[in-house]
């Protein structure tokens, strides 16, 4: 299974990205999908959640208020607004193991390449 994330890029601080995860969509059907993050000498970071049926997204406190998450067959998206500095990362989507999405990445069994974001100050 091959996700592919797509999106990222560099920008200033307090702009906007949005960050795409395609797969097939006999992968993204009935699974939770999520978004993490891991920056240069940091753990992975949990970023972002959605159910399989795009119910109850869940959000990092970090990311709270400025990020969303969205879904449709095909796609999860992550809306980033606000950036700074603190944002940057390599950001990757995650297919998880059931339809119920986690903080906890070990419950995602797919991966995608991931994709790079830097915030300039």
């Amino acid at each position: 299974v091959q996700l592919q994330a797509s999106g990222g890029g560099l920008v200033e601080t307090g702009g906007s990205l949005k960050l795409s995860c395609a797969t097939s969509k006999r992968t993204f059907s009935n699974n939770a999908v999520g978004w993490f993050r891991q920056a240069p000498g940091k753990e992975r970071e949990f970023v972002a959640h959605i159910s399989w049926r795009g119910h109850g997204p869940s959000y990092a406190d970090s990311v709270k208020g400025r990020f969303t998450i969205s879904r449709d067959n095909a796609k999860v998206y992550l809306q980033m607004n606000s950036l700074n500095p603190e944002d940057t990362a390599v950001y990757y989507c995650a297919v998880g193991r059931s339809s119920i999405g986690s903080t906890d990445y070990t419950q995602y069994q797919y991966w995608g390449q991931g994709t790079l974001v830097t915030v300039s100050s």
